[in-house]
């Protein structure tokens, strides 16, 4: 009921469309209970004077009483869709909204697909509970009020008699709910494992192909299919269960009116037009009992989608502004790590009592074995993390006392893995300053030279790229991704290795546009090839999380340390 009631609170903004929704839906139920009453009369009056008149008279009044319904029943579908419509809307804004303020730990812990599943599947099953079974609520709602009113006044006795099956079909629907709940959380389970294993299969396409393990995947998607289809026949077994359940409680109920309204009829104390109309009154009382049941288990269903979206909404952060942050002014780009340690899991330290200062302008290259920490450090400057102990400034100030986004607005990243959106070549350069004019877009891509191969393409900066650039090669992604950095201008600059995986001549041309990226720049190059870092004004050579030594690189290969010994291996392996 909690989780229900927070859903509603999505209506409020369409309260006004809601009470005119309810209106109609209260006028054309109030249709339904209004034939067995004429029927009461036709049989007991018109029929025995044989009154063409009121015979003529209640026909005429049938059709204009069915006609005003269905106008009633368009009003309420055509409000309630649009409203339940809206709602979704706003809920699924909502968790997009939440989910690009979550910190990247939330990303990093969780499959794709299963994200994905929450906008989608969920979404999509909340929205029946508020449309559909809404309407229902209320339609069969107000039909079972109005014929309990009319059998209480047509004959109370007989109105107790039928009541008795009532705590039974409330007892069956709240068993049946329950286990209905559970159910439908391991269908929206299943739904979004096949999701995740869609996503990842149709992302990692060149890779299944270029291990040919295309049978391998489709067994994988088998699996996840056939999970989802037990738990989709476990959830229709007690739907199936219920509707009998509900219908044998309501045929004792008819029977007993059928029983002892007859023998009140057979003993003068009830006519045959009210025993009819009583029985369609039953009926009207069974019929809602059944489709509130179905309501009920539809609901169950949506709430279990409605639990895992509110456990999205209700995920807080955990790297967000504190209270009153102020913005960053605009900086010369003096970092400082501070005695910095840094745990993604407890007990486990990635970086332990780090002290590093990097003047502004200063190319620092950040240099070790896989493991030692390299990452986490480029993680921490933009504030993606934040350190277990310790602090990191700039310019003097503590970036966890700055809003997040006047912080990221001044660092600029190139990540190995370079990501490019679906969209035109100038899209993708402009996602690095959104306000910036053609010319500057085409300036930019001059500087990581990737101006010509653009040119050459056949509609030039509008050309589409394709999913994460796939119609580029590995370098022109690149060079693409430093002209989006480029374009923003920013004062600290964070690569992480740019030319790893590119070829000689595209490695050539992306490293004359990194040399020109970090002029003027405070930079950490990430690197794990030591050719790329030898002009780096500062090298720093991590081991287990901690500074092993730094230098440059004539001074570390003096040393005879861990940096030279890293250098003679990738040396003589060439």
């Amino acid at each position: 009921m909690t989780i229900y009631l927070r859903l509603l609170r999505y209506v409020k903004p369409y309260l006004p469309r809601m009470i005119v929704a309810i209106v109609c839906i209260l006028l054309a139920a109030s249709a339904n209970l209004y034939v067995p009453w004429i029927l009461r009369e036709v049989i007991d009056e018109v029929l025995s004077t044989k009154d063409m008149t009121t015979l003529n008279t209640i026909a005429i009044g049938i059709v204009i009483v069915y006609f005003l319904r269905g106008i009633f029943f368009f009003g309420q579908t055509y409000l309630m869709s649009y409203i339940g419509q809206k709602v979704i809307i706003d809920i699924r804004e909502g968790i997009y909204r939440h989910l690009q303020r979550l910190s990247l730990s939330y990303f990093e812990k969780r499959r794709t697909g299963k994200i994905m599943s929450y906008i989608t599947n969920d979404v999509a099953a909340v929205q029946g509970a508020l449309v559909d079974s809404m309407i229902e609520l209320f339609t069969e709602g107000m039909t079972l009020v109005g014929s309990l009113g009319a059998m209480f006044y047509l004959h109370w006795k007989l109105s107790l008699l039928t009541l008795v099956t009532l705590p039974l079909v409330g007892q069956a629907i709240n068993i049946f709910g329950k286990k209905l709940r559970t159910s439908s959380m391991a269908v929206q389970e299943r739904t979004a494992d096949i999701t995740s294993v869609l996503q990842e299969s149709i992302s990692s396409v060149r890779v299944i192909k270029s291990f040919a393990r295309e049978d391998y995947e489709i067994e994988r998607f088998q699996k996840e299919n056939n999970n989802n289809f037990r738990a989709q026949m476990k959830n229709s077994q007690i739907m199936a269960t219920l509707t009998p359940v509900i219908e044998f409680l309501a045929a004792i109920g008819v029977t007993m009116i059928i029983w002892y309204g007859g023998r009140e009829v057979i003993n003068n104390n009830l006519t045959a037009g009210s025993l009819i109309a009583f029985l369609i009154y039953a009926v009207n009382l069974s019929n809602p009992i059944k489709r509130l049941s179905r309501v009920y288990g539809n609901i169950q269903k949506a709430l279990s989608a409605a639990e895992r979206v509110f456990e999205v909404l209700d995920t807080k952060p955990e790297i967000e502004n504190i209270p009153n942050a102020a913005a960053l002014p605009t900086i010369e780009g003096y970092v400082a790590l501070n005695n910095v340690t840094f745990e993604y899991k407890v007990g486990e330290p990635a970086l332990q009592h780090l002290d590093l200062k990097v003047n502004p302008g200063q190319v620092v290259a950040i240099v070790g074995p896989s493991g030692a920490g390299k990452t986490t450090i480029a993680n921490l400057i933009p504030r993606f993390y934040d350190p277990t102990d310790g602090n990191i400034t700039i310019d003097g100030i503590d970036i966890k006392t700055v809003t997040l986004q006047s912080l990221r607005e001044q660092i600029g990243i190139v990540p190995q893995e370079t990501i490019l959106f679906n969209g035109s070549v100038h899209d993708n350069i402009l996602y690095g300053k959104l306000d910036a004019s053609h010319e500057e877009v085409v300036n930019a891509a001059k500087a990581a030279n990737a101006h010509n191969f653009i040119l050459d393409m056949p509609e030039g900066y509008d050309t589409q790229i394709g999913e994460r650039g796939s119609k580029l090669s590995g370098g022109q992604r690149q060079r693409i991704s430093i002209a989006r950095a480029i374009l923003k201008n920013p004062r600290v600059l964070i690569l992480d290795e740019a030319t790893s995986a590119l070829d000689t001549e595209s490695e050539k041309l992306v490293q004359e546009a990194v040399d020109k990226l970090m002029i003027g720049r405070t930079s950490f190059v990430i690197a794990h090839r030591l050719s790329t870092v030898q002009r780096a004004d500062l090298i720093v050579v991590m081991e287990k999380g901690r500074i092993a030594e730094k230098g440059t690189h004539t001074e570390l290969l003096a040393a005879g340390g861990l940096y030279s010994k890293l250098y003679q291996v990738q040396f003589e392996s060439r």
